[in-house]
């Protein structure tokens, strides 16, 4: 109500420019109703009053404010002055003011932070966690088409030192949409009075800002990039991500890969850094459930008792049959996670995996299945336990090779993590596989 009351008062006040009375009496309204005021002055008048306002409060105040008042005094105050209201904001302010404001002034307010807020800032804007978004820099330089090359060089000169790089140029239109990329080189040998469009082949590569960042690595590996241009849905040049960033995200994606590789839950921060507690809990529990899986394999031992009393030569072979199984499917494993990992392998070519690794399963073995025949012929039990053991491998490396290559691309196909597909895990399937396999075919071939 006071508001509304001392409205005719605020506005005689603007128009007689008493800039003085206004600031003090505005210094006694409450922050919610100078943010009100605000919404229901002209544009002019607007930024006027705003630049009065208390710097300790003029944050707040603008936090307060509908979307559309906030991008109009964006687009009208300093750099300066909107400097020093976002920095002052919140950090859920602030990603709110990011989140509501169009691609190019986003841009914009990403250059005014300092590097700690920036990284703040991009990691709490609506992007996902693992997002080209939340990696990428504004700091680049960009041209316009209709510049001379003469312009372009002043404009690189003048802007160019906060650049992260300058290897490569970037072209947008007035309304900061991406046209083109330019490498500096092909700038510098071009003549002075040429156009930048001229030398423009509108051709170049982006990503965009909601792309996983393991998808901007492949890019950036694949068309030999050292900084990628990061655009919104609208084609707005928002960032770039620069090959050192892309070295911290392949170092991170191993690391986790490494972990889950052995059934270790990915540490969020460094080895050194986690306490001891830290690393139990990440360890523990694949621990467990590797464990209960392992009594599968005891369950098979013991459902089979009757087969190893009979003949005990089959106990001895126990450990290299379900050893061989496992490191076959760990290998197998491996290699395909590998694949899908640098995008060499797609799901559209997992009928060709099948058919290469049931080649290979068969060549393994029945190459491994030779060595245990003729050492159970000559070694443990004669003819019948050389043909039990050589028979047994064959079929456990066949199966082993096969699930190896396999839970990857069923995984993948899900979208869950094929790195989850573990050493320990495939080991833990294929003994209890493996056993049931070697035991059964023992009782059909020595009739037990």
């Amino acid at each position: 109500m006071l508001k509304q009351l001392l409205f005719p008062e605020i506005k005689e006040l603007i128009d007689r420019k008493d800039w003085r009375t206004l600031k003090d009496i505005l210094a006694n309204w409450q922050l919610p109703d100078v943010a009100d005021l605000l919404e229901t002055l002209d544009e002019s008048d607007r930024v006027i009053v705003f630049r009065l306002l208390n710097k300790e409060h003029a944050a707040e105040i603008f936090s307060e404010i509908e979307p559309d008042v906030q991008q109009e005094l964006v687009e009208q105050l300093s750099n300066e002055n909107i400097r020093q209201i976002i920095s002052e904001l919140s950090p859920d302010d602030r990603t709110e003011l990011f989140e509501d404001m169009p691609g190019q002034i986003t841009q914009q307010l990403l250059k005014l932070l300092t590097p700690e807020d920036r990284k703040e800032t991009l990691g709490l804007l609506g992007y996902p966690e693992d997002s080209a978004g939340r990696l990428m820099t504004p700091n680049y330089v960009a041209l316009l088409p209709n510049w001379t090359i003469e312009e372009a060089l002043k404009h690189i000169r003048k802007s160019g030192r906060d650049a992260e790089t300058l290897d490569m140029l970037y072209v947008t239109d007035k309304d900061e949409i991406l046209l083109d990329d330019i490498p500096l080189r092909r700038v510098i040998l071009t003549d002075l009075k040429a156009s930048v469009k001229s030398i423009m082949d509108w051709s170049f590569i982006a990503i965009n800002a909601t792309e996983d960042q393991e998808e901007a690595a492949r890019m950036m590996k694949h068309y030999n990039l050292t900084a990628l241009p990061v655009i919104d849905e609208k084609g707005v040049l928002l960032g770039i991500v620069t090959v050192d960033d892309i070295l911290d995200v392949i170092e991170e994606e191993v690391t986790e890969d490494l972990h889950k590789s052995a059934s270790v839950v990915p540490l969020d921060m460094s080895y050194t850094a986690t306490s001891s507690w830290g690393l139990y809990r990440r360890r523990i529990t694949w621990l467990s459930l590797l464990a209960l899986a392992g009594f599968f394999s005891s369950s098979v031992i013991a459902a089979f008792e009757s087969t190893l009393s009979a003949i005990v030569a089959l106990a001895f072979f126990i450990p290299v049959l379900i050893d061989s199984g496992g490191n076959t499917g760990s290998q197998s494993a491996t290699m395909v996670i590998r694949a899908i990992s640098i995008g060499e392998l797609t799901l559209g070519k997992w009928f060709s995996v099948i058919k290469k690794e049931i080649i290979v399963g068969l060549m393994l073995g029945t190459s491994l299945g030779l060595i245990l025949f003729l050492w159970g012929t000559f070694w443990k039990g004669g003819g019948q336990i050389g043909l039990v053991v050589g028979i047994s491998m064959i079929t456990i490396i066949f199966i082993s090779n096969l699930l190896g290559s396999l839970l990857p691309i069923i995984l993948t196909k899900l979208k869950l993590d094929p790195a989850v597909v573990s050493s320990p895990l495939i080991t833990t399937v294929i003994d209890a596989t493996g056993l049931l396999i070697y035991f059964s075919i023992a009782r059909l071939i020595l009739k037990i």
